[in-house]
């Protein structure tokens, strides 16, 4: 009778454990790098806080032309504000006038 002597390899004892090394270490990544992970989380915050500022100042410049646009309603009618909006858009002044012309909301 032939006897064979096999020796104990370990081998198989890490078949388990290696494969799911490698699966927490895919989703590991995937939870950190994906497309909503931790770092996603973070740049979604920032582009939401970059988006209120933007809309924060159009929010203002709204508002300063909501009050503008109501010097030109009837009953309220400022004459300097409808003289201004007519200098403007024929671009005339007068000789002994100055003019400053600001950077704010211009109405075309």
């Amino acid at each position: 009778m032939w006897t064979r002597q096999h020796k104990q390899r370990n081998t198989g004892r890490l078949i388990v454990p290696g494969i799911s090394a490698l699966f927490l270490a895919y989703f590991g990544f995937h939870a950190y790098h994906g497309e909503f992970g931790i770092w996603s989380k973070y740049r979604y915050e920032t582009a939401a806080a970059e988006l209120q500022t933007e809309l924060d100042t159009i929010q203002a410049k709204r508002i300063e032309l909501e009050r503008r646009v109501q010097l030109l309603h009837d009953g309220t009618l400022e004459k300097d504000m409808l003289d201004e909006q007519a200098r403007r858009a024929l671009n005339l002044s007068q000789a002994d006038e100055i003019v400053i012309m600001r950077k704010s909301l211009s109405v075309n």
